[in-house]
């Protein structure tokens, strides 16, 4: 078996931590294996429907942009530069609060990871935690344009929270996947609970779809919008905080009910806490002994981060910049989460055949090299005026060359964006010390949230600076190049002898 593999502690809270050799059981499909998927199949429809493809978009175009519209702010401006410089204002919103969300948790993560490997039972916690982000995005619903709703600052607010609470629900979990299966079968294990996610998104696209988007544009498979929906409320849209909360509520049931939870029963939290902080700055001066692992680290901290702005704020970006519709970004997104389904399998596939970090390389190098593309569509040429634009069909989305193409390389990045997830995991699994997994998933958290701020923080500096969304989000390539080049300085054969 490898090393650094089996990662599980039952040692007294206050006292050292040691490995426990065989403490999961089982394959993707084995009762924990599918109970921990299923975890991302309740929970992650919130990060895909609200944080990336609807609300989003929604909050940038429709509350901020059209506020700032009104304010009077931009009086003077002829109107295509008017609407183009509220929608860079949207986009730099929306990247702000991703920046102050992943600046929290980037701060407190760790401390919460290293707790985890000397306290008490996950799932208490990982309750509470999703009570909070199912509580959050029920608020939502009350997001309304102009004065009728929740004033911008508290929406604002309430991203903030659950997303913060997201990241440490994913901290938590990540923590039990060691034990939710065999070593050999944890890459697909990780790779089928993104998966799920994405599908579980899947459906809920497509239900927002037939119940309101179509019957209001062409009158089928109903009449009308179904539940008496006003579209020019955004009710559509802004239905998508109660019913990711109440998926969330209802599908977190079978994990809390079969997944395994590697906590020690009664354990002193308060005591854990202390000890774990201890922990955390002691494996920080002692970053050299666990060279390879931190180099990973780093190297994730740019890559992720990068990858985590990208997804956060791509379809802001192409909701404004390519000024798709609400039936084309759901039809985007519909397409995207398909793909990044098969992007989790994929993942966990590729790890068995090249290995993780060899699988990994090719995942990144894929997305960005289609990210780059992508940045050279606008609605007037491609490939950054090489090839003109021009109206492929009259149908009721994606009429043109420009559109068709930015959609045919999404495919390319859902897949890649999500085996990368699951690849990340297998690999920080294989590189972690025996026994201490919540604290290095942690560490983990950091290196995949310290620029989640930053990211968002360069798309906001350069899109407010050049005014110009293209710009800001070209940024993000930044990040992306030095993540790869680090990543491919981690020798896992090194790591594998050092645990």
């Amino acid at each position: 078996m490898p090393k650094g593999l089996v990662i599980a502690s039952t040692a007294p809270p206050s006292g050292p931590i040691a490995a426990v050799p065989g403490l999961g059981v089982g394959g993707a499909l084995g009762k924990t294996g599918f109970a921990w998927a299923i975890f991302e199949w309740a929970r992650n429809p919130y990060y895909i429907l609200i944080v990336i493809y609807i609300f989003a978009p929604y909050f940038a175009r429709d509350i901020m942009g059209a506020d700032i519209l009104a304010s009077g702010t931009l009086e003077g401006l002829d109107p295509e530069t008017a609407t183009r410089t509220a929608n860079a204002q949207g986009q730099a919103a929306i990247a702000s609060v991703t920046k102050w969300a992943g600046l929290i948790a980037a701060l407190t993560a760790p401390f919460l990871g290293a707790a985890l490997d000397r306290g008490g039972r996950r799932k208490p916690l990982l309750a509470f935690l999703l009570g909070v982000i199912a509580a959050m995005s029920w608020l939502l619903w009350y997001a309304i344009p102009g004065e009728e709703g929740l004033p911008t600052g508290v929406v604002m607010a309430v991203l903030v929270i659950a997303y913060v609470c997201f990241t440490y629900s994913e901290v938590m979990h990540n923590s039990m996947l060691t034990a939710a299966g065999e070593p050999r079968s944890l890459p697909m294990i990780s790779g089928l609970g993104l998966g799920l996610g994405n599908l579980a998104a899947t459906i809920m696209f497509i239900g927002l779809v037939g119940l309101f988007v179509l019957p209001a544009a062409i009158g089928w498979p109903f009449s009308e919008p179904q539940f008496g929906f006003d579209l020019e409320r955004f009710e559509h849209i802004r239905i998508v905080g109660p019913l990711c909360a109440v998926w969330l509520a209802l599908f977190a049931i079978p994990f809390f009910l079969n997944a395994k939870d590697p906590g020690v029963k009664g354990a002193n939290w308060t005591v854990a806490a202390i000890d774990g902080a201890k922990a955390v700055v002691r494996t920080v001066r002692e970053a050299a002994k666990y060279r390879e692992l931190f180099k990973f680290l780093i190297a994730r901290m740019f890559y992720a981060d990068a990858m985590a702005a990208l997804l956060a704020l791509a379809a802001v970006y192409v909701a404004l910049f390519l000024e798709w519709g609400f039936l084309e970004m759901i039809s985007y997104a519909i397409f995207a989460s398909a793909w990044a389904f098969g992007g989790g399998l994929f993942g966990g596939w590729l790890d068995t055949k090249v290995g993780v970090k060899a699988a990994l390389i090719i995942e990144i190098f894929g997305m960005v090299l289609a990210f780059a593309i992508q940045l050279s569509v606008t609605q007037e040429t491609l490939l950054f005026g090489l090839i003109a634009n021009y109206q492929i069909w009259d149908g009721l989305v994606f009429q043109t060359l420009s559109d068709l193409v930015y959609l045919g390389l999404v495919s390319v990045v859902a897949v890649t964006a999500t085996a990368s997830i699951s690849s990340s995991r297998a690999m920080l699994v294989q590189l972690a010390p025996p026994g201490r997994s919540g604290e290095f998933f942690g560490l983990y958290a950091i290196a995949g949230t310290i620029t989640v701020w930053m990211g968002p923080l360069l798309v906001e500096m350069f899109t407010s600076a050049f005014n110009d969304q293209r710009i800001g989000m070209a940024s993000i390539a930044i990040l992306f190049a030095i993540g790869l080049v680090l990543l491919t300085s981690v020798s896992m054969k090194n790591a594998e002898s050092a645990n």
